[in-house]
């Protein structure tokens, strides 16, 4: 018999695995909510920010790029791309490579604008955060880490998984 109650992190789950699973998804959307509201007084919105801040993080890169970065199909990165384009956030620039093809930049516009959104994300960061110390946020910030990693070698069989099939 499963028996089903609430854990010390008010999850209401069966087995550890459901109970973090959900902590964790809770934890992200409750602070993309938070971020949302407080990017929304800059004048951005969530596809707004995660576009400049994805393309800050790897500047010249084409819609498919972006697109399989945000998890989104190539034509909505294209029309998100055409807003920020109009707010001079953005810019495209013909690719060396592929006369078909438009490479993504930022414009000198964006940088403060990312400046603020940054400091909006390390003071969100802060406040979630303060109740552990710094020894605990490293080994929270290293045990993410890790389940991130393992969580993106999607082809890999995890080792238990492969000693079960045995």
């Amino acid at each position: 018999m499963i028996s089903l109650a609430y854990d010390k992190h008010g999850c209401y789950s069966h087995d550890m695995s459901d109970s973090l699973a959900l902590l964790i998804g809770d934890t992200s959307r409750l602070l993309r909510r938070k971020f949302d509201s407080r990017a929304r007084r800059l004048g951005v919105s969530r596809a707004q920010w995660q576009v400049l801040f994805a393309l800050s993080r790897s500047e010249g890169t084409n819609q498919a790029g972006l697109a399989e970065a945000l998890d989104v199909e190539t034509i909505t990165v294209g029309r998100m791309v055409d807003r920020l384009e109009d707010a001079e956030l953005v810019e495209r620039r013909a690719d060396p490579a592929d006369r078909r093809a438009w490479r993504l930049y930022l414009t000198p516009r964006a940088h403060p604008l990312l400046e603020e959104l940054r400091e909006i994300a390390a003071v969100l960061m802060a406040e979630a955060l303060v109740d552990l110390d710094d020894a605990e946020q490293a080994q929270l910030a290293e045990l993410l880490g890790r389940l991130r990693a393992r969580v993106q070698r999607r082809d890999e069989v995890p080792p238990t998984a492969a000693a079960g099939a045995r």
